[in-house]
C-alpha cells in the first residue's frame, strides 16, 4: 500500500511517525526546503516514479502524495 510505504520514508528519513492522510506535509511536518527535496527523492526512488517539479506545488497532504503516486502508477 502506497500510504505505508510513504509512512516508512517518513519514519526512516525523518523520525516522524504520526501521520495520517489530512497531514499537511510543509506544516505539519515542519520540513524545510531541503526536507521536502529529500522527501520527494526518497519518494522517486521508493516508487521508481519522478514527481515533475511543477507538480509539488499540487502536493499538499499525504493523501495528494498518495494520489499522485497512484495515477502516475496508472499511465
Amino acid at each position: 500500500m502506497i500510504y505505508e510505504r510513504i509512512k516508512k520514508i517518513l519514519s526512516e528519513q525523518f523520525e516522524i511517525e504520526n501521520v495520517d492522510l489530512d497531514t499537511v506535509i510543509r506544516e505539519d511536518l515542519n520540513l524545510d526546503s531541503i526536507g521536502i527535496l529529500e522527501f520527494v527523492m526518497a519518494m522517486e526512488e521508493e516508487f521508481g516514479q519522478t514527481i515533475e517539479d511543477d507538480k509539488l506545488d499540487e502536493i499538499i497532504t499525504i493523501k495528494d502524495a498518495v494520489d499522485y503516486i497512484e495515477g502516475r502508477s496508472k499511465e
